[in-house]
């Protein structure tokens, strides 16, 4: 469970790293799915947005206790699973995220999410460690975003650099199965990698069933223009993200879950 201060935290900073660590056995099956995943659809070797679609199996890594109490802490306890992205950043070659914002991408109404991010490999500032802006989620506003379809990004939507002063910036340095617990609406985005080393990590993610997950914003929130590499039913499966109702009971009673882990 995260101690009084650690939440403190989470609501003044946006973020928290816990007194945790996922055990050796986890991390080989994470890695594991990560490769049957790459296997299979090798165009996401350096960033899958949503793996719920191509391989359920991953839903399994959120059915952890521990996971499910500290989000339970922050954002209640009637808990949905609405989706799990994978950022491998292969050695060399991973790809700049640029700084954004999680909820201009994402279509429950009201935005809430709160963000699980796991360490599969060690992250450090030389293979492109994810990078926080403390307090930027404290007016819960989306900032303006610009599109930008240069290659070599994760995403293709990123707040303006010049409106970023990157001194106050924090490096996110977690050992392997060390996580960090952040905010829908906090500033983040981290440098590609130039290292030998990879820098897998993997994000789940939990809403409140008091919010909405709404399939008409979810369909015109995508750009398609950023699956260039799809087929038509790849791109149609990333439009539709399966939802699991983790703990309790749906609150907003308007959410469609794939299956129920409540019980």
């Amino acid at each position: 469970m995260l101690t009084d201060a650690e939440i403190n935290q989470y609501h003044e900073h946006g973020f928290v790293i816990p007194d945790f660590q996922l055990g050796e056995d986890t991390l080989v099956g994470i890695r594991a799915a990560h490769e049957r995943l790459i296997e299979a659809y090798p165009f996401f070797t350096d960033y899958c947005p949503a793996v719920l679609p191509f391989d359920k199996s991953f839903a399994n890594f959120a059915r952890n206790d521990d996971i499910l109490d500290m989000v339970s802490q922050l954002i209640g306890g009637d808990v949905a699973l609405w989706n799990s992205s994978f950022f491998a950043k292969p050695a060399k070659t991973g790809s700049r995220t640029p700084w954004h914002q999680d909820g201009q991408y994402w279509a429950m109404r009201p935005l809430a999410t709160c963000t699980v991010w796991i360490a599969v490999d060690d992250a450090t500032i030389e293979n492109g460690c994810l990078r926080f802006m403390p307090g930027s989620h404290k007016d819960q506003k989306i900032l303006h975003h610009q599109i930008n379809n240069r290659p070599g990004l994760a995403l293709n939507q990123e707040v303006p650099v010049e409106q970023i002063d990157e001194s106050k910036a924090f490096d996110l340095v977690l050992k392997a199965g060390q996580v960090s617990l952040h905010d829908v609406y906090l500033l983040h985005g981290s440098e590609p990698n130039r290292s030998d080393r990879s820098r897998r990590g993997m994000t789940l993610r939990f809403m409140p069933t008091g919010s909405h997950y709404d399939r008409k914003i979810e369909r015109e929130l995508h750009d398609t223009k950023q699956y260039a590499w799809a087929t038509r039913d790849q791109v149609e499966r990333m439009q539709r993200l399966p939802l699991y109702l983790m703990r309790g009971i749906d609150q907003c009673g308007l959410n469609d879950f794939e299956e129920s882990f409540a019980d």
